[in-house]
């Protein structure tokens, strides 16, 4: 699969698309036009995002990284996160439920 032909995005908000389920994971695609952000926020799950195309801010925890593309960062579970794009992003998010 071509990740960044799989992606969508969207002038209206990020946009998130399902790739992959099992039953401890779930991959996504994440997409942000420049200027929009996912703020920062716990869930109830850890997960991994990978930038492939873009830049930003990626909020784990109370670090704000400054990532660009083939960077990664890892968000433990309970733990605030969020995306800021300042170039247009695509990212990668690999959940673990375990």
């Amino acid at each position: 699969m071509d990740l960044l032909s799989a992606a969508e995005c969207s002038p209206h908000g990020p946009i998130k698309k399902d790739l992959l389920k099992t039953a401890g994971s779930n991959i996504v695609l994440v997409c942000l036009e420049t200027g929009q952000e996912i703020p920062p926020h716990p869930e109830p799950y850890a997960v991994v995002f990978v930038v492939l195309q873009g830049e930003g801010i990626i909020t784990a925890g109370t670090v704000r990284h400054a990532v660009q593309p083939l960077h990664l960062v890892s968000v433990a579970k309970d733990e605030d996160r969020g995306i800021r794009s300042d170039h247009r992003m695509v990212l990668l998010g690999i959940r673990d439920d375990g």
